[in-house]
């Protein structure tokens, strides 16, 4: 339990951190934009932070799950599970950021992606 409360901590602590929620505002106040429907100043960065909020629990509470999980599949099932949940987000993570950056490589030299049905091709 103390392992999934740091994950959803930290989560919520790197999202804060990431984003800032209050960069939106200051970006709306200089160039003089509205966000639709709130206008540029603190409600805007409430809202924003209201809303990453509730985005992010679900999110947070998922990789909990899955960081918990190889050690749920060990002592409960016997599963001779080989990685660590922590290490399994890492692989995870790293495999697609290196296949993002290799379609935005091959996207700048005019080639047609490197796998066909990738999803992180842009739109062009």
């Amino acid at each position: 339990m103390f392992y999934c409360a740091l994950i959803i901590f930290f989560t919520y602590f790197y999202t804060a951190i990431r984003l800032q929620p209050d960069r939106p505002r200051r970006q709306h106040e200089e160039v003089r934009r509205l966000h639709p429907g709130r206008s540029a100043g603190k409600k805007t960065s409430e809202y924003i932070d209201r809303t990453l909020t509730r985005i992010t629990l679900p999110g947070a509470i998922f990789l909990a799950m899955i960081s918990v999980l190889p050690d749920f599949m060990i002592r409960w099932f016997n599963v001779p599970f080989y990685f660590g949940g922590t290490s399994l987000l890492i692989v995870v993570g790293v495999a697609l950021d290196t296949v993002r950056q290799m379609e935005s490589h091959l996207l700048t030299r005019h080639y047609e992606g490197f796998l066909k049905k990738s999803k992180t091709r842009a739109v062009r």
